[in-house]
């Protein structure tokens, strides 16, 4: 694979950068559960100061990890979904789960999109939609009669509460009998990322002004065409990740709406 320069990206669609080395180096290591030998290649094709991040994070390939398992749950029972993908940057679902899907629809920014036409292998059931996932265009054609499971991985915080919710409530009504399932940080890390959180002296994260609690994303039962929400747990990873007590740490009263959430919603 030809070497490219990661610096095209910038502001939030730099981000896919971030998340694809968390995922990269976490599958090179030999002991992680976690495996995506096709991230570990465009990790490698891209040329960019990938250090800039900081520490590498166990939670970008936890959520993916996630991500994959609501994806192949829904499509147990609903074999002939559609799978939408907002905002999947290098993301490498498809494949991880060994191309599972008859129509796989991936929506991003223009620039994000071009690198993935760039990078990734052509499959017949991948169609790229350039755009953003505020933009309704990116839904034309997809009939909701077989299913739809849409995941919108590290999107909606670059939002504002209005924008992310109206794109919630949008998809409740366009999409019955689907699944949407997005990531969502607290309060307290939305003000500091607001106020300039620097990763390292050469990155500062973007802002991320949409917060969800556990509580508040229980509240969108309310939303027209909404008929459930989940909390879902991460799947247990290395060291205090796969630890049970985490998991019954983190479901405490006071500590499971100070802490990042996954939430999964029934249409």
């Amino acid at each position: 694979m030809e070497p490219i320069r990661g610096d095209q990206l910038d502001d939030v669609a730099e981000t896919t950068l971030w998340t694809l080395r968390n995922r990269a180096v976490e599958a090179m290591r030999p002991d992680s559960p976690y495996d995506d030998p096709l991230a570990v290649e465009l990790y490698r094709a891209v040329d960019t100061d990938y250090d800039r991040f900081g520490k590498p994070s166990q939670t970008h390939p936890l959520r993916a990890q996630l991500m994959d398992r609501e994806i192949s749950r829904y499509l147990a029972v609903r074999p002939n979904a559609t799978v939408v993908a907002l905002a999947e940057g290098l993301q490498t679902s498809y494949w991880r789960l060994g191309r599972p899907a008859n129509r796989w629809i991936s929506v991003d920014l223009p620039e994000v999109i071009a690198l993935r036409e760039r990078l990734l292998p052509p499959e017949d059931t991948v169609e790229h939609r350039p755009g953003s996932a505020l933009n309704s265009d990116w839904a034309a054609g997809i009939d909701a009669g077989d299913g739809v499971v849409v995941t919108a991985e590290g999107l909606l915080m670059y939002f504002t509460p209005t924008e992310a919710r109206e794109l919630i409530a949008f998809l409740a009504q366009r999409l019955p009998g689907g699944v949407l399932i997005f990531d969502s940080i607290p309060h307290w890390f939305s003000r500091k990322t607001l106020s300039g959180l620097n990763l390292t002296p050469r990155y500062q994260a973007p802002p991320m002004p949409f917060a969800l609690s556990v509580s508040e994303a229980a509240e969108l039962i309310e939303v027209p065409g909404v008929t459930a929400v989940t909390d879902l747990d991460l799947p247990p990873g290395r060291g205090v990740w796969a630890s049970s007590l985490l998991k019954k740490f983190s479901s405490l009263p006071k500590i499971r709406d100070v802490r990042p959430s996954v939430t999964r919603l029934t249409f």
